[in-house]
C-alpha cells in the first residue's frame, strides 16, 4: 500500500511520520486489497484550542473509498481517533460482507432440505 502523506501548517517530523505509519500499518493488516492511503495533517491556528489539529485519511480499496477525519487539541489524539474510525469502517465492511455470503449458504441449504422432503 502506498502512504502519501501531506501538511499544512505542520513540520513532519520524524516521529510523526513514525506514528502515521504505525497506524497506517496497522490498517493494512485488515485491508491488505488497498491501494494507497492518503493522510493530510493540517494546523489552523485561528481555531479554538481544542480544534486546532486536525487530520484526515482517506483509504483507497477496490470499491467506495473510506473517508474519515476528526479535530482535536492534540495532533496525536487526531491521528490515533481517525485511525480508528477507519478501522471501524474496514470491521463494518467485512462484517456486512461475510453476512451476506452466509445469508446465501443459508438460503441454499433451506431449498435443498425443503426440496428433499
Amino acid at each position: 500500500m502506498n502512504l502519501i502523506l501531506s501538511t499544512h501548517n505542520v513540520t513532519l517530523t520524524k516521529a510523526i511520520e513514525d506514528h502515521i505509519i504505525s497506524r497506517v500499518s496497522k490498517l493494512e493488516h485488515l485491508a491488505r486489497f488497498a491501494i494507497n492511503a492518503r493522510v493530510i495533517l493540517e494546523h489552523d491556528k485561528t481555531k479554538a484550542a481544542e480544534r486546532q489539529f486536525s487530520c484526515s485519511i482517506r483509504l483507497s480499496l477496490p470499491g467506495p473509498d473510506l473517508f474519515a477525519a476528526d479535530v482535536e487539541s492534540d495532533l496525536y489524539a487526531a491521528m490515533d481517533l481517525v485511525a480508528k474510525k477507519i478501522e471501524q469502517q474496514l470491521r463494518k465492511r467485512q462484517s456486512k460482507r461475510k453476512a451476506r455470503k452466509h445469508k446465501v449458504a443459508a438460503r441454499s441449504k433451506r431449498s435443498r432440505q425443503e426440496s428433499e422432503a
